[in-house]
């Protein structure tokens, strides 16, 4: 594994650990919109990969698994962010909805009703729908509260959060964050509940959601960005 001078062997590590970069993407991709390409993570994680091995230190008492982990994790989320993964026009969108959704529950001190939000908004139900459907691939962990680089000065996720290296689907399985996101599950509407747990719990895409439910898959999707500006906005709570 090591060359005369006591570093790593590139062409022997590339292999061993390639199927780790293709895990981690795997992993990551899971919870991205459709316009992620799998290759394109693996490729940049491959690069991740290699950039591990050209930087670690045997004396740094740190497993080269888990250095190596961290650099790919690190190269697909900054490729992520330079290619816009999510317009800024879809994260201010999402915002606004959150906010109206969290200003809604202060008043209201109940979830409220889809008809509701869009009054809040100030659009009627089907551009609210609409609107809904526009931000298609919303996550319930932005890149941004991973990297700290947010816009937001409140610290979200901060208080349910151990891992600042991890990637969205491993925040997701944090103790404190799991905790917190369960309780903001209990109080969905029913339906949302179920598309939740299905997404979630049993790693259904909308499509599949659609079919057990018997509904669109397109109002699938709105009902799942309307459920993650809900439970964002839950979380804040917290």
């Amino acid at each position: 594994m090591y060359t005369a001078k006591g570093t790593l062997n590139r062409d022997d590590q590339l292999r061993k650990y390639s199927p780790l970069v293709r895990r981690l993407a795997h992993h990551m991709i899971a919870k991205l919109p459709p316009s992620v390409e799998l290759d394109d993570l693996i490729q940049v994680g491959m690069i991740g990969l290699t950039e591990a091995i050209a930087r670690f230190e045997p004396t740094q008492g740190v497993q080269f698994e888990t250095f190596a982990s961290q650099r790919i994790r690190g190269a697909m989320i900054d490729e992520l962010r330079e290619g816009d993964w999510m317009s800024r026009g879809s994260r201010k969108s999402q915002k606004d909805i959150e906010q109206a959704v969290n200003r809604l529950q202060q008043k209201l001190h109940r979830v409220p009703k889809e008809s509701e939000i869009a009054e809040e908004m100030g659009m009627s139900l089907a551009d609210y729908q609409h609107l809904l459907a526009k931000v298609r691939g919303t996550q319930l962990v932005y890149l941004e509260d991973i990297s700290g680089n947010s816009d937001d000065d409140d610290g979200f996720l901060d208080r349910h959060m151990g891992d600042h290296e991890a990637d969205p689907s491993a925040v997701l399985q944090d103790h404190r964050m799991r905790t917190a996101l369960v309780a903001a599950i209990k109080v969905l509407p029913e339906r949302e509940q179920q598309i939740m747990s299905m997404y979630y719990e049993h790693d259904m895409n909308l499509k599949e959601i659609a079919a057990v439910l018997g509904v669109t898959e397109s109002r699938i999707c709105q009902l799942h960005s309307q459920s993650i500006a809900r439970l964002r906005a839950k979380l804040r709570e917290h």
